[in-house]
């Protein structure tokens, strides 16, 4: 007994490794131009479908399809309807699995394990290497099925396999519950799906036991998105909220009509063939659940948002797009690191206008924003910086690689816009307090500087944000003219003390302020460089 148990547990951790290696390779070959994709081309529900669909067969992962949805919707690139489509594409394109497995491919496992190691050790191009790493997963997938196979085969004289077997049959219910807590606990339907497909290869599990039990899975596989999103925003948590409401009402239909689920699927699959049934029992569901909630999409997304309603603006100190169980998946993992990048870089820009208001008309409620704020700037660059790092510890192509490098800069340039965001606000107050009184040409030179650093700023992310090398070219020629007008006003302001219009004890003051502004626009600069592939430390 001891034995079988253990060469079950083996096969499915080979299982779940295999599928592992597939995911993580096929994502490191195509995962970075899938996002792209996904960012541009899901206006209408149905290619947002058909997208998440061939997304998630890609990546071998529907919970990284759905948390980029999530990134997309909270950086504005998608709507919650546009991301519920891709959602619901990748309930379909993650039983593209359980199909491959389902086909008796054992005699050739050998083959695939042989051919996928020799592509990686000999391939000089990492694309071909990775494709290596792909076929010897899926031989290693393969291995896994045949171990849970010969383990399982002597299950079918257990009296405790055959009552429960039985109990199954009699009692549906149970058997769904049983696939979704097994599911939830391997935090994958595939491997849930995996097990039931060796069950059925080896004759120890009828369609009618199956279904049930691959129903629970379905909603099962919800928990991982569900996790994810509990620190989340209310976007994210809508998306997930709405990801489990469809699961489950798609399986409680699909139990209520049982029976004739299970004769459709009789009749579309090979006579005999219980492991080509579980797997299209699998797919049929998803894509029939798709099709029936795709017109109610719009009523079913707004009874979501009434049960979740906003709850206002409210800045998450932790960070939002990053996600650990997508480090196994670098080119995942380095899109959401430059979605929460980029919203760090919105929390500074408006730090930054805040500040720069403050200066200009001072107003307490603003400088309370800054401050409150300085922190979360702070703590995102450390745990930035250390999820970025974490990412090195895997395989990067090159692409990846020069953009780890590039994200690492661009976070130590915004924690040091937040900084003199922080500095100008303080400054504002001490203006007040003093008080310091500027001439009017100085207020006026301090206000044309001030448009003028935001506009390199928002130039610069907005740059960032598109990987837009012409964007960047202006925000570096804007950050020039910042340079050259903060030097006009200090020799103004030398010109001022001359003809005695200026006090020359708030002369530290001006400086002081004309540096911090400076700065600001230099470490715009500095990211608008990376946009355009050049580095320069500030």
């Amino acid at each position: 007994m001891l034995i079988r148990a253990l060469g079950l547990l083996g096969g499915v951790a080979l299982f779940m490794y295999g599928m592992q290696l597939m995911g993580e390779n096929l994502q490191r070959v195509a995962g970075a131009k899938l996002q792209k994709i996904l960012e541009k081309l899901t206006g209408v529900l149905a290619v947002g479908v058909a997208l998440g669909t061939v997304v998630t067969a890609v990546l071998q992962a529907s919970g990284a399809t759905i948390v980029m949805a999530i990134g997309l919707v909270n950086a504005g690139m998608l709507n919650l309807q546009q991301a519920f489509g891709v959602t619901m594409g990748a309930c379909i394109g993650t039983t593209m699995t359980g199909q491959l497995v389902a086909f008796k491919l054992t005699d050739y496992i050998m083959g695939f394990v042989f051919i996928g190691y020799m592509m990686e050790i000999l391939a000089k191009r990492s694309s071909t290497r990775f494709l290596g790493m792909v076929i010897l997963g899926f031989g290693i997938l393969m291995t896994g099925m045949e171990l849970m196979g010969m383990a399982m085969r002597p299950m079918a004289q257990e009296a405790w396999f055959i009552t429960f077997v039985t109990e199954v049959s009699k009692h549906p219910f149970w058997g769904l519950i049983f696939g979704m807590i097994a599911t939830i606990l391997m935090q994958s339907s595939s491997a849930s799906i995996g097990i039931l497909i060796a069950l059925g290869m080896n004759g120890l599990i009828s369609l009618e036991t199956a279904l049930p039990i691959m129903l629970g899975a379905n909603i099962g596989s919800a928990s991982p998105a569900v996790l994810a999103s509990l620190s989340g925003t209310t976007t994210s948590q809508r998306l997930s909220l709405a990801n489990v409401l469809y699961k489950v009402i798609g399986v409680i239909v699909a139990m209520f009509f049982l029976p004739q689920f299970v004769k459709l699927i009789t009749w579309i699959s090979p006579d005999g063939n219980i492991a080509r049934e579980i797997a299209n029992g699998h797919t049929i569901f998803n894509i029939v659940n798709t099709i029936c909630f795709m017109p109610l999409t719009k009523p079913f997304l707004n009874l979501v948002e009434k049960i979740l309603p906003e709850q206002g603006e409210l800045v998450p100190m932790k960070p939002v797009y990053l996600d650990e169980n997508m480090l196994h998946t670098p080119g995942v993992a380095m899109g959401l690191a430059g979605k929460e990048v980029l919203r760090m870089g919105y929390i500074c820009r408006k730090n930054v206008v805040f500040a720069l208001d403050s200066l200009n008309h001072f107003n307490k409620k603003k400088v309370k924003y800054v401050l409150a704020h300085e922190p979360i700037i702070d703590k995102l660059e450390m745990d930035i910086t250390q999820y970025i790092t974490k990412i090195a510890y895997t395989e990067l192509s090159e692409d990846l690689a020069e953009k780890h490098t590039d994200l690492l800069h661009a976070v130590n340039d915004l924690e040091r816009i937040g900084d003199h965001a922080k500095t100008l606000a303080k400054r504002s107050v001490q203006i007040v307090d003093e008080p310091v009184i500027f001439s009017e040409e100085a207020k006026k030179e301090l206000r044309t500087l001030a448009k003028m650093v935001v506009d390199v700023n928002s130039t610069a992310l907005r740059a960032l944000a598109n990987s837009d090398a012409k964007l960047a070219t202006q925000a570096v020629q804007k950050a020039q003219d910042v340079k050259e007008f903060q030097k006009v006003i200090r020799e103004n302001h030398i010109s001022r003390l001359s003809d005695k219009v200026c006090n020359p004890g708030n002369g530290a003051m001006l400086m002081e302020l004309l540096i911090n502004m400076k700065r600001v626009s230099d470490h715009s600069k500095n990211i608008a460089q990376l946009v355009r592939g050049v580095f320069e430390g500030a």
